[in-house]
């Protein structure tokens, strides 16, 4: 497996939904990204969670990663464990009370939990094999973080309702 982190969060122009880039942490020299495409409700709780600011009540991540503080489990680490059929999945690999444990997971909601309990993520390394695209360019993290805060800043709420 390797460690990777969230390199930029962007909105793809042709569908309009949010897609987080990973990039590995254990060779800076590899500059496969891995996207996920993700839903905007999920891509808000990243977002909110990077930049370490909690809402007035607290988001579905938030509540889900405080009961299971309180419970005594700690998230140890997030793993992308496959890509099958062009869907991502992943698990939550926790610790606590009653030994080790790992729950299956979307890996935009194990994404979003990892940056609540500032875990390592993994990714296996046959999902970057199958799934790594080369950047050719310069990927500018700073720039793309805003432009996604910008869009969050106009979407409608309405856009939430399903």
């Amino acid at each position: 497996m390797v460690r990777v982190r969230v390199a930029s969060i962007n909105v793809d122009m042709v569908t309009e939904q949010p897609v987080i880039m990973l990039r590995s942490l254990d060779d800076p020299d590899d500059r496969r990204l891995v996207p996920i495409w993700i839903g905007q409700y999920e891509a808000t709780a990243i977002l909110l969670a990077m930049r370490g600011e909690r809402p007035p009540r607290p988001m579905t991540h938030d509540l889900f990663h405080d009961a299971l503080v309180a419970c005594g489990w700690d998230i140890v680490a997030v793993e992308i464990t496959r890509l099958d059929g062009g869907t991502f999945f992943a698990s939550l690999r926790l610790l606590g009370p009653g030994g080790e444990l790992s729950l299956d997971s979307r890996p935009s909601d194990a994404v979003a939990m990892a940056a609540r309990a500032g875990c390592p993520i993994f990714l296996e390394d046959a999902v970057l094999d199958e799934a790594g695209v080369v950047f050719e360019g310069a990927v500018d993290e700073e720039e793309e973080v805003e432009q996604f805060r910008e869009f969050l800043d106009h979407v409608d709420p309405a856009d939430f309702l399903s």
